[in-house]
């Protein structure tokens, strides 16, 4: 690294090198609306909903444990998280904590792929909800022309919101949390208590009876799948410029938002697999809409309007707040000269519109394989795959700076001591496992006859965005030592 780079680590401990002329985001999210962001993100509607009918198709049952266990790690890569957002409480989040410990190209690399993939998951986000938006007002199945429409309008509805005034998205963010409790905890309680059938031992039951090969295959399967679940919390580092005393309420709104979160998946799991036989939900599970047959069987019809609105509710919540979280990476990345000026331009409520704008747009650009089954699995597939590549990237970066005495986590707010170095090695290891995990080609996930491609989504479109990075950042090397020789020479430079 640098002598410049060095400099920048540690005197940016207390405050992060912000050009000192950037305008200035509006700090105006309190702890309980970064909590609510974060919660809203990683979703347990969203993530269980989407991810219940594969898990059921695939293992056949028993991937309770599989859940269990990516939940406690991925809580060891959230303590990461809120030890280096207790000390660079920056807008990007992990983006800027890779630039500010690794350098600027390592800041460069992490930046595409957060963003890429943060709007991999934004498209998936809104393809899905866009389905639950068409199930909500009568309009069902259709073709993918249809599907895609929904997803469009879907986004439209998001992006609107994130452009409102602030006190609008915090409403609808706020409405969506009260959702989850209701439509995702409430019910499951309900189910629960007076609609149980199975023993506990059921939820450990069935491993590798479905589409997988054994119940070796069928558990790492399982956990993979389950990454999806536990993803987002991440986002409250990146509005940590518009959060009130950002070193303290980051940190805490990071870690509670995905115990919180995980709770209720765990709960809601266990709830829905104990409720009904397997036959049913591997039945409903062949549908795009898993739940609300499920729901309809137990409580009666009239519950489906009622279900789907808090459904629709919480998964625009979700898209919401996942184009905010994209948006203030593009804006970061924008301000440093990683992406275009125009996208660091603040509006008069000081709000990145350029950055939402161009974050939405990418993502409906990407809304366009959904003309093709196929392609949106492959979509999905590197959403996940590509966030847990940026876990590695964090959890790696912290790790080895932290070793080589360049990063010190004494002087962020947020103390560990010797355990931080424990954590930070676990959560590592964790997600390089997950992220290899997650890219690993799986015939049995996919349709049967799916291209290779598709198998090798997540490898294939990471290792081409990394390579086009490299090759942007070895011409523009060798067009800046050029310039540097002319200037030398005495040569005006074009």
């Amino acid at each position: 690294m640098s002598i410049e780079g060095r400099q920048g680590i540690s005197s940016s401990a207390a405050s992060p090198d912000l050009p000192p002329t950037a305008d200035k985001l509006n700090r105006s999210l309190s702890v309980w609306n970064s909590l609510t962001l974060g919660f809203a993100v990683v979703s347990p509607v969203v993530g269980l909903y989407a991810i219940m009918g594969v898990q059921t198709v695939v293992t056949g049952g028993g991937w309770f444990a599989a859940l269990v266990i990516c939940l406690v790690l991925q809580l060891l890569v959230a303590t990461v998280y809120a030890e280096l957002s207790s000390q660079f409480p920056i807008a990007g989040g992990a983006y800027k904590w890779a630039r500010q410990l690794g350098g600027s190209i390592t800041g460069q690399f992490a930046g595409v792929i957060y963003v890429s993939s943060t709007i991999a998951m934004l498209t998936t986000t809104a393809y899905t909800g866009g389905v639950w938006l068409s199930f909500f007002f009568g309009s069902a199945g259709g073709s993918g022309h249809t599907l895609v429409m929904w997803g469009a309008v879907f986004l439209l509805i998001c992006t609107l919101l994130n452009l409102a005034h602030v006190s609008v998205f915090k409403l609808i963010i706020t409405l969506g949390v009260y959702a989850e409790v209701v439509g995702s905890f409430g019910v499951a309680l309900l189910l629960f208590l007076f609609f149980r059938e199975h023993p506990f031992s059921e939820l450990f039951q069935h491993l590798g009876t479905g589409t997988a090969p054994g119940e070796t295959a069928a558990f790492l399967a399982a956990l993979a799948i389950a990454g999806w679940a536990f993803i987002g919390f991440d986002a409250c580092s990146t509005i940590a410029e518009e959060t009130h005393e950002p070193k303290r309420m980051v940190p805490r709104a990071i870690f509670f938002s995905l115990c919180m979160v995980g709770s209720v998946v765990l709960f809601n799991s266990a709830a829905l697999t104990l409720s009904f036989d397997r036959a049913t939900l591997a039945n409903t599970s062949a549908s795009s809409d898993p739940i609300t047959p499920v729901i309809i069987n137990s409580f009666g019809a009239w519950a489906e309007k009622p279900f789907l609105a808090i459904v629709m509710i919480a998964f625009l919540a979700c898209g919401a707040s996942v184009v905010k979280y994209t948006s203030r990476i593009v804006y970061s990345m924008a301000r440093e000269g990683n992406m275009p000026v125009a996208l660091s331009r603040l509006a008069a409520d000081h709000t990145p519109r350029n950055a939402i704008i161009c974050t939405v747009s990418l993502a409906g650009l990407g809304l366009l394989f959904g003309l093709n089954d196929g392609a949106v699995a492959t979509v999905i597939a590197f959403g996940t795959g590509g966030l847990y590549a940026m876990f590695s990237m964090t959890t790696g970066v912290g790790l080895y700076t932290r070793l080589t005495g360049r990063w010190n986590p004494a002087l962020g707010e947020l103390k560990l001591g010797p355990w931080g170095l424990v954590i930070n090695t676990i959560a590592f290891i964790w997600s390089v496992f997950e992220f290899i995990n997650i890219a690993w080609p799986r015939a049995y996930i996919v349709a049967p006859n799916a291209p290779w491609w598709q198998l090798w989504a997540v490898p294939l479109v990471l290792g081409s965005i990394l390579s086009v990075t490299a090759l942007h950042i070895l011409i523009k090397k060798i067009v800046g030592e050029r310039q540097k020789k002319n200037t030398f020479k005495g040569i005006s430079p074009m």
